[in-house]
């Protein structure tokens, strides 16, 4: 393999990783402060009770 065949493995390589980048870098965009996490938990309606063991 020559020298030029090498950097053009590694050009072609380099332009891959940028596309790859730039299309994680458009799906993961999320407006500021919007969390992909919504209503993670059921309803707090009701305190949790705790009782001590007798015995």
């Amino acid at each position: 393999m020559t020298e030029s065949e090498s950097e053009q493995i590694k050009e072609q390589f380099r332009a891959a990783l940028e596309r790859k980048n730039h299309q994680h870098s458009i799906h993961g965009n999320a407006p500021a402060g919007d969390s992909k996490v919504h209503h993670a938990h059921g309803p707090a309606d009701h305190k949790r009770e705790f009782r001590r063991k007798s015995g």
